[in-house]
């Protein structure tokens, strides 16, 4: 973990953010006192199925024709 003031923050950003990228974590400070953690995201797990959702499930058919029943009052 390496500290950084603003200034040299806002001097080496595109340095800084390769390192963040390669796993480096900074902290970055102000008049000495730390204001900011900078660190590499996190990629989203796109792929995984919500455990809420999987639970909801939709019985309906698109293809199949509407009886009269369910068609309802036209107004």
């Amino acid at each position: 973990m390496k500290t950084v003031n603003t200034h040299e923050a806002k001097t080496h950003l595109s340095r800084i953010l390769e390192e963040v990228e390669r796993g480096e974590v900074y902290i970055i400070s102000r008049n000495g006192t730390p204001i900011a953690e900078l660190r590499a995201r996190k990629p989203s797990l796109r792929t995984q199925t919500d455990p809420v959702l999987s639970r909801i499930s939709v019985k309906f058919d698109p293809t199949e024709d509407l009886t009269p029943d369910e068609w309802g009052e036209i107004e």
